[in-house]
């Protein structure tokens, strides 16, 4: 990667922010009229497994991808946000989209949308479709940015699979302020004739789902019906009505990651033609990574601020949901302090977060998200950690907050970086350690 190339990207990439409409109204309008005067690429894609949902979709494409390519296949990816790079988010073939290619495809899309009112997400996902409809590959990966229903991604038709993972309440003024409101949101990428495979959900968020299927004819392949995944003796025990498969336990951190590894291991037994056996649903669910998602850091910038004893992890996790995932980690890790270092943006749950993990947490220490303006500050950090009990200060920085805590603490102590993926890719940023998508 050059400076001049990523230069250029990063360029393009500040011109069509400028674009942005001055209010988001979710719709496929804008998106639909630029994809046709590009030639509808997304009609050209290879076969497509488009997953929506709250927690976990990022975790599920990582599994799934990691298995696809065991098996030897080619594999497109998108997702959002990124982490320290925008190339990130687009994975052509399995490598990371070069910067030159990237600053290309973004032009060309500037170029086309004229000038015209577009979100960030909308032109480049448009991107996105364009680099995978020509690159050869056997499946792409689709994530939702936000919701489903009027998601960009939701523009392709006709997926090979749909896949909707764990809902809870996230995204509020756009999706609605109940789990109802959001899973209806969700069930919007639900195609005619296309099977969805459906993660663990609570009652209100299935009902929504069996309702949406049933009126558009989908069939659903749920957790807890046709299939179900739990741990036993340290493997992965996976069933549905005619098959018991033991695999290998996740190679992502995290009691919840069974799940998500079982909910990958339905959406590769469903696709058909695409072909997965069971070693290459072995190697992928060992092998799978997903930088953020309870990524402990074992050297580095960051982790050098600490005594050689402790630990530091990292999770971009921001909402009540992904606190739970959290809290069931962290009723695990008893055997030491645990120490957040805490930071999120003003416009999600802070105490809804915090307060399943706050029975396991020994200390608070709230910053701000590194250049995000819509940060939530480090007083209302501090705030919301004692709303739920917590002892709580504040730091200037990451690594304020870190050289605090190993002045402060006599025994060794975990460290938890959480709170926003944004913060997550700063953290990661300023560790300098590097990471790795594949």
């Amino acid at each position: 990667m050059s400076l001049v190339s990523q230069q250029r990207s990063d360029l393009v990439l500040a011109r069509l922010k400028t674009l942005h409409p001055r209010v988001i109204d979710l719709s496929l309008d804008r998106i639909a009229r630029l994809m046709a005067d590009l030639g509808d690429p997304q009609a050209a894609l290879p076969p497509v497994v488009h997953v929506a949902g709250t927690n976990g979709k990022g975790s599920l494409i990582a599994f799934l991808r990691a298995m696809l390519e065991a098996a030897g296949l080619a594999v497109h990816v998108y997702t959002s946000p990124h982490l320290v790079r925008f190339s990130e988010r687009i994975v052509t073939a399995g490598r990371e989209i070069g910067e030159d290619a990237l600053a290309a495809l973004l032009e060309e899309c500037e170029l086309v949308n004229a000038g015209r009112p577009i979100t960030f997400f909308e032109i480049t996902t448009a991107a996105a479709f364009l680099a995978f409809s020509r690159t050869r590959a056997d499946v792409t990966l689709l994530e939702t940015g936000l919701g489903g229903r009027l998601d960009a991604t939701n523009l392709v038709d006709r997926p090979l699979l749909t896949a909707i993972t764990p809902i809870s309440i996230d995204h509020r003024s756009f999706l609605g302020s109940t789990v109802t409101e959001i899973a209806g949101e969700k069930a919007g990428i639900l195609k005619p004739g296309v099977p969805c495979v459906v993660g663990p959900q609570g009652p209100e968020a299935a009902a929504v789902i069996a309702r949406r299927a049933d009126a558009v004819g989908a069939p659903l392949i749920r957790h807890g019906h046709e299939w179900t995944v739990r741990e036993d003796g340290g493997m992965l025990v996976w069933e549905d009505a005619g098959t018991r498969l033991v695999l290998p336990r996740p190679g992502l951190a995290g009691p919840h990651q069974a799940e998500n590894a079982g909910t990958a291991v339905a959406c590769a037994r469903a696709l058909g033609a695409v072909s997965v056996d069971e070693e290459a649903m072995r190697r992928g669910i060992a092998g799978a990574s997903w930088p953020a998602r309870l990524q402990p850091l074992t050297g580095g910038r960051l982790r050098a601020l600490l005594p050689p004893e402790w630990e530091l992890w990292l999770d971009g996790g921001h909402n009540p949901g992904a606190g739970q995932a959290l809290a069931l980690q962290a009723h695990a890790w008893r055997d030491r302090p645990l120490y957040l270092v805490f930071g999120m943006l003003d416009s999600k749950d802070p105490i809804g977060f915090l307060l399943p993990l706050a029975p396991y947490v020994a200390r608070l220490v709230a910053v701000a998200v590194p250049d995000e303006p819509a940060s939530l500050s480090p007083r209302m950090g501090i705030e919301a950690g004692e709303v739920v009990g917590l002892l709580a200060d504040a730091a200037t920085s990451i690594e304020g907050a870190l050289t605090a805590l190993a002045r402060d603490a006599d025994a060794p102590a975990r460290v938890l970086i959480c709170g926003s993926l944004y913060l997550a890719g700063a953290a990661l940023a300023a560790n300098a350690f590097g990471h790795d998508l594949h």
